[in-house]
């Protein structure tokens, strides 16, 4: 296949619009290569099809979500009572297929779930010996909003940062974070904005790190789940989620030493609820305010050490969440 020069890949843009049932926009992987990456579109009813291009020669469009677990509605089970969450999934990673949908892409407040992707884009623009420094945003305000205590002027590592979103849910950790890695929440929010549409998650717009309550800051099941299946790519960040606590020594504005230690908020990995037989909870993210209700991601392994995302958001209570989550779980098994 000859190189196109910039005329015929301008008449070749203009038959894909005429032709597709979408527009998107084709990224060519190189010069005399046959293959298109198309990005996902989650309002778009194709998901793959086959490209002639000027010389009458075939390349192949290859789908987005070709090595993703897709859902368009609801998928139910007779042994899962979901009655008290909003929405919920299940997703097996290594065969790409979802055993169970409840609103899928319905949007609904994250809560705390909102840290995944806070963790994801630090790891990915950060490294782990980044010094940060606290300003005065980290002293949250809200009314029962989980912190860890840091104060202005306090001076830690990403990756300590890091374990204390993620073991902790600490917000003023989320804070600080954003503005080390964006220089601002805002900027960081936009950074979030721009992963997720890299990933698919289209239904997804975030404003903050923390995921605090605000109309404008949402996301959908499958979302979090494109999310997580990112996230969950990362070494340190699946280190950090498997932890039951962690203790670190920081410094304050005038370089004394500050020692913390922190619990994981995840019931599986505290031990305080059980997984079905044969199933190993791996971590995840909690997430927890009165809007969004009660939210619980996880990755989980079955016998086999296969992978499996699991979600429930906007469950009544504490309870139910997890009494919900096992009965979820147990899904993997049937």
């Amino acid at each position: 296949m000859k190189c196109t020069n910039k005329k015929e890949k301008t008449g070749f843009a203009k038959r894909i619009v005429s032709v597709a049932l979408f527009s998107v926009l084709l990224l060519l992987t190189g010069c005399g290569q046959s293959r298109f990456d198309i990005p996902y579109s989650i309002d778009s009813e194709v998901s793959s099809f086959r490209v002639i291009n000027l010389e009458e020669e075939r390349g192949t469009a290859v789908p987005f979500a070709s090595g993703l677990c897709v859902v368009n509605s609801n998928i139910e089970s007779g042994d899962v009572d979901m009655a008290a969450a909003s929405g919920a999934g299940l997703f097996d990673i290594k065969n790409c297929s979802t055993l169970y949908a409840k609103n899928p892409h319905e949007k609904l407040y994250p809560a705390s779930l909102t840290k995944v992707m806070t963790a994801l884009v630090a790891i990915k623009n950060g490294s782990n010996d980044m010094l940060l420094t606290a300003s005065a945003n980290v002293k949250i305000q809200e009314s029962g909003a989980q912190v860890c205590g840091i104060k202005e002027g306090d001076q830690m590592t990403l990756d300590q940062a890091l374990h204390l979103l993620l073991i902790n849910s600490a917000n003023d950790a989320a804070v600080l974070i954003a503005e080390g890695i964006a220089g601002s929440v805002e900027a960081f929010a936009d950074m979030m904005n721009e992963e997720a549409l890299l990933l698919g998650a289209t239904n997804t717009h975030f404003v903050n790190p923390h995921g605090l309550p605000d109309d404008n800051h949402y996301t959908t099941v499958y979302d979090m789940y494109l999310i997580m299946n990112e996230a969950i790519n990362y070494t340190s960040f699946n280190d950090i989620i498997h932890m039951d606590s962690y203790t670190t020594v920081y410094t304050d504005k005038n370089g004394a030493s500050k020692e913390i230690t922190v619990n994981n908020t995840n019931r599986y990995i505290q031990g305080t609820a059980q997984a079905p037989s044969g199933i190993t909870v791996m971590g995840g993210k909690t997430g927890t305010t009165n809007a969004a209700g009660h939210c619980l991601i996880l990755l989980s392994r079955d016998s086999s050490s296969n992978p499996y995302i699991s979600i429930i958001m906007r469950a009544e209570s504490g309870e139910l969440l997890y009494s919900q989550m096992t009965d979820l779980l147990e899904e993997i098994n049937n």
